[in-house]
C-alpha cells in the first residue's frame, strides 16, 4: 500500500512540474508575492522573457 501511494504522490508532483504548478508556487515564494492574476501575468513573463505566448486557435 505504501509504494502505491509513493507511486502517486510522485505522479502528482511531476504532473505539477509538467504544468508549471510547482515553479508558480516557487515564484511566489522568491518574490513575496500572493497568487493573484497579477502575480501569474508576472511569472508568465519571467518565464517566457516578457513574449506572450502564441495562441492556437
Amino acid at each position: 500500500m505504501r509504494k502505491l501511494q509513493s507511486a502517486g504522490a510522485t505522479f502528482i508532483a511531476m504532473l505539477r512540474e509538467i504544468f508549471d504548478e510547482s515553479a508558480y508556487r516557487r515564484f511566489l515564494q522568491r518574490t513575496g508575492q500572493a497568487p493573484s492574476r497579477a502575480s501569474y501575468r508576472d511569472f508568465l513573463a519571467q518565464q517566457h522573457g516578457g513574449r506572450p505566448r502564441p495562441r492556437c486557435c
